[in-house]
């Protein structure tokens, strides 16, 4: 039994400035998490023990499965990020020791535990190998925002599976999705496993666990007839039938005045044809192995590019950059608006959907004019087609199966198959049964454990506060102590320990306050369960249980309040 005067803790009425989402709100109001500057929080002994839970459940499942938890250190040299060519990433916290010496916060530690591991496993009888840790990770976010929902600072589960073969290296990440699938089943959250992006970590396979949630950062889309789920950054954008018939067969090409038509909507509107029917020019530089180029990119006038999976189709270092008005004129000869393919010398790059057009309409690269009759394999030439385009709602999905709806969510967990981008880099190596030295399989596995306990709060809260999910709660029963006498003081001793018999938490509200501020209060923390200890009760035999998720309230006697208990908690 845990006493509010013993926590010294405090609860607030007004939302912070800075927090712009339930949850956010709620934590601080709560008294569980303290801003001590962006992105860096103190948590408070009520959030901790949510934590504690979900690290617990973490535990018990990686456990299960035979992975072994090890701690790796915050501080690492920058050498292993330079073996791994990472040094330099963007979010990376750079600081020197006294002796000069350069070291990082760990982001991630890819390169720790690979270096941990070409250390001591030299042979394929030692595989497979999972390793995990519940550690501080930093990462120096240019924005942070949404309490530990985009933190600097944060608690994170990180693990990493090593094998002898892509074969074996697929099952370590199939048994792994489950260990993730049991946890937040476990955890009592609904969420959707999704494809994503494997982003600075790398890596061919990946997928991301995405709790729902109205405010989520993610745009998922999910078909309405089947299980696939996709993060929009790379869900893919079928190749549908063109429907525009005077697209298809090749015109002549014919230059035309478009004064003060700056859109494709404008232009659209003054030609009396569909958006989709048009093509969209635009420009863009990239990095690849270091050698920066421009591109130009078409797709269809109603579509958006996803800059995402240009990165990933023409393997670019990071994701391009749009070019600016400036650079664009200087490219083309005209102000964006004005602008097309003809006689541009960069590479152009067309979404899979323009393979049908062979009569296209774009900018003449001559301020207020446009061609139209443009035919790509006559009049310029395009590297190649591929799906370049954002997928979206309504849209067929990918699967065959159904079609696309949008939903958000909060990524709290993602898995990778990393291959040998690590271990190669590296020179971590072991012997294969024909004595060959071969670089490891390698995966990683990631859960926000902040991250997680603040999602649980963002899908499970009402417009009086927390509604705490019965596996983390802070507290599993929250007395209301409305008066202070001995007697109820015994009763309530006696009740905690029968109750903690039954693996059960209890908080006492011992403080003298109105009952009006215990109960906001009580609403505010959301435990599962209440219970109303007050003078006039207790003298008539009874008590008030209250269960915070329904809002239902029970008269209970003063002897069967534990079995009223065992039947909402147990």
């Amino acid at each position: 039994m845990t006493r509010w005067s013993q926590l010294g803790h405090k609860t607030y009425k007004e939302n912070p400035s800075d927090a712009e989402i339930p949850s956010h709100q709620l934590l601080v109001r709560a008294g569980m998490i303290k801003k001590l500057s962006p992105g860096i929080y103190t948590y408070g002994p009520l959030a901790l023990r949510a934590m504690r839970k979900v690290e617990a459940i973490i535990r018990d499942e990686h456990d299960k499965e035979g992975c072994q938890e090890l701690l790796m250190p915050m501080v690492q040299p920058k050498a292993l990020w330079e073996e791994s060519g990472r040094w330099g990433y963007p979010e990376l916290l750079s600081l020197k020791n006294r002796n000069d010496h350069d070291f990082c916060l760990g982001a991630t530690h890819e390169e720790v535990i690979t270096d941990y591991v070409r250390n001591d496993i030299t042979s394929y009888k030692e595989l497979p190998v999972i390793l995990y840790q519940v550690q501080t990770k930093y990462r120096d976010e240019i924005r942070p925002r949404f309490g530990l929902m985009r933190g600097r600072e944060f608690i994170m589960k990180d693990a990493y599976s090593f094998d002898e073969s892509v074969e074996a290296a697929h099952k370590s990440y199939a048994k792994m999705k489950e260990v993730y699938k049991n946890i937040f089943n476990k955890l009592g959250l609904e969420y959707r496993i999704v494809k994503a992006d494997a982003g600075a970590i790398g890596g061919s396979l990946t997928e991301e666990f995405q709790v729902l949630a109205e405010i989520g950062e993610d745009e998922l889309l999910v078909s309405d007839n089947s299980d696939f789920a996709a993060n929009i950054e790379i869900c893919e954008a079928l190749k549908v039938a063109c429907d525009f018939d005077h697209v298809k067969k090749e015109e002549s090409l014919e230059e035309f005045a478009t004064p003060d038509l700056k859109t494709i909507e404008d232009l659209a509107k003054s030609l009396n044809v569909e958006a989709a029917s048009l093509v969209k020019t635009m420009f863009f530089e990239g990095t690849k192995e270091s050698k920066v180029f421009q591109f130009t990119v078409l797709l269809r006038g109603s579509d958006q590019v996803n800059s995402i999976k240009l990165k990933n189709r023409l393997s670019l270092d990071d994701e391009p950059r749009m070019l600016t008005d400036t650079e664009v004129k200087a490219l083309t000869g005209a102000s964006p608006g004005s602008c097309g393919p003809v006689g541009l010398k960069t590479p152009i790059y067309a979404d899979h959907n323009l393979r049908d057009y062979k009569s296209m309409v774009v900018g003449a690269n001559k301020d207020g004019f446009h061609l139209k009759g443009v035919s790509p394999e006559r009049d310029f030439k395009i590297e190649s087609f591929f799906d370049l385009a954002l997928a979206r709602e309504g849209a067929p999905s990918p699967d065959g199966k159904g079609t696309l709806k949008s939903i958000r969510g909060v990524e709290v967990g993602h898995i990778f198959y990393l291959g040998q981008k690590y271990s190669a880099s590296m020179k971590a190596s072991f012997l294969n049964q024909q004595g060959k030295a071969c670089f490891f399989e390698m995966g990683c596995y990631g859960i926000g454990v902040g991250r997680t306990m603040q999602a649980a709060v963002e899908q499970s809260h009402d417009e009086d506060g927390i509604v705490w999910p019965k596996s983390i709660a802070p507290f599993d029963i929250h007395i209301s102590l409305l008066d202070n006498t001995d007697e109820i003081n015994s009763y309530v001793e006696d009740l905690s320990k029968k109750v903690e018999e039954l693996g059960l938490t209890v908080f006492v509200d011992d403080r003298k306050e109105r009952p009006g501020v215990k109960f906001k209060d009580a609403d505010l923390l959301g435990f599962p369960v209440r219970l109303v200890i007050g003078k006039r009760g207790f003298t008539n035999g009874l008590i008030e249980v209250f269960n915070r998720k329904t809002k239902e309230k029970i008269e209970s006697s003063l002897k069967e309040a534990v079995e009223k208990i065992k039947g909402i908690l147990c």
